[in-house]
């Protein structure tokens, strides 16, 4: 493992909520906003809730109704597009300072940076790096951020994620001793990247309760309750971390899948949820075909208008595998139709690709009628080039208009979000 190096990671504050304040010219650690399509439904999720909300207690991805009564605030609806705009605009900055190679993005709003040799090309000490960073991305387009500052990659996470919160500048550093020193005791674990509540309750059965108590645990224990994993554990527990950038860089997945889920506008019944995953599992296909990939296995969830009950999942196998929709559809309606109780409210849906193979692993049976699998690419091919040129929603098929189908509005956003062609907020006190 190489020493001496110096991760950065950047994250813009609220990022959302940040730039609906700066297309506004507004202040967004004073401007109180939240991010939402209050025209799907009066229970929304907000997407982003500014920095100025969150000191009051309003807490980010709640619900509008959650709000305090007694506030007054900025509902902008969200634009998927404007906000890649500015991510993309956030990236070039970063560009003009480092290579790519050395820039991992993590998320829309949060990248890793190997500081390393740039520190000392530009003479700075790494807090100084940040800042720099930081304050053109301020100065350039409005939006704030925070930074965690680490010896490795894990700690530089942990930085941003836990000690940049209780510093005055939003910028924490840690090196392994330090972690020790400062976090070992901190509670909750879930606050740790990588530890999720599961991990939590399964820790709690053996006495562990913080990272202390895990770099103290029986390794045997460890491993028997979690794992391969249990390595990880144990290395983040004493704030080492062996991945490099150059490890993110070259790392290739050995398995690859396309799954798409909805939360509908309201509960529906079981013929309309029934149209909806038919719509999913088309523009699925869709996006197969133009991936050049195939599959023989998808599965399906659904969950019931009561999000507190346990959906229902399943998977058909085909015989054959190919990406056309005709021949996928009937195995999913049968799988539907076993699975689904068709007396209950439907409120979600979701399908995965699974066994995603290169479009030279296509395969059929004696039994499919190979001209018209020909017949129906060449569909599709023409289909999708119009849709390119001129728009998803330039080519619709019939169960697009049918009552309750979705992908029409759907084809109009980014993400499952508006994407916020034309500027659009209201002031709202809740």
């Amino acid at each position: 493992m190489e020493k001496n190096r110096v991760y950065l990671v950047i994250d813009m504050k609220s990022f959302f909520a940040s730039v609906e304040c700066a297309e506004r010219n507004l202040d967004a650690m004073t401007t109180k906003l939240v991010v939402a399509d209050i025209e799907r439904s009066g229970n929304t999720i907000c997407l982003a809730v500014s920095p100025a909300l969150k000191a009051l207690g309003v807490k980010n991805r709640c619900r509008i109704f959650d709000i305090p009564k007694n506030l007054d605030y900025i509902v902008a609806k969200p634009r998927m597009k404007k906000y890649i705009e500015y991510a993309s605009e956030i990236y070039a900055i970063y560009l003009q300072y480092i290579d790519k190679a050395d820039i991992h993005v993590y998320s829309i709003d949060e990248c890793f940076i190997d500081s390393t040799d740039y520190l000392k090309i530009y003479n700075l000490k790494a807090k100084e790096f940040a800042i720099k960073l930081i304050t053109e991305i301020k100065e350039k387009l409005g939006i704030p951020a925070s930074a965690g500052i680490g010896t490795n990659l894990y700690l530089a996470k942990i930085a941003l994620d836990i000690t940049a919160k209780h510093s005055d500048d939003r910028i924490g550093w840690l090196t392994e001793e330090k972690f020790k020193k400062e976090l070992w005791t901190h509670k909750p674990l879930t606050d740790f990247w990588g530890i999720s509540k599961g991990t939590v309750t399964r820790l709690l059965k053996h006495g562990i309760f913080d990272m202390k108590g895990i770099s103290t645990a029986s390794e045997d224990m460890l491993y028997k309750e979690f794992g391969i994993n249990a390595e990880i554990l144990i290395d983040h527990s004493f704030g080492k971390e062996s991945c490099l950038m150059a490890d993110i860089k070259n790392y290739k997945s050995k398995s690859k899948s396309i799954s798409s889920s909805q939360i509908l506008p309201c509960n529906y019944n079981f013929k309309n949820a029934k149209i909806i995953m038919k719509e999913m599992l088309q523009n699925g296909c869709y996006n197969l075909f133009n991936q050049n990939y195939v599959t023989n296995l998808i599965y399906i969830f659904v969950n019931y208008g009561d999000i507190r009950e346990t959906g229902v999942k399943g998977f058909a196998r085909l015989p054959i595998v190919t990406n056309l929709y005709y021949l996928i559809v009937p195995s999913i309606e049968k799988v539907f139709d076993e699975i689904v109780d068709n007396t209950r409210p439907i409120r979600q849906i979701g399908y995965c690709f699974s066994n995603i193979f290169p479009i030279e692993y296509e395969q059929y049976d004696f039994f499919t009628d190979l001209k018209r699998v020909e017949k129906e690419k060449k569909l599709i091919k023409s289909l999708l080039s119009i849709k390119n040129n001129y728009g998803k929603n330039s080519v619709l098929k019939g169960i697009d208009f049918q009552k309750g189908a979705t992908q029409k509005q759907r084809n109009e956003m980014i993400g499952g979000h508006n994407s916020g062609e034309s500027k659009n907020a209201t002031k709202r006190k809740s």
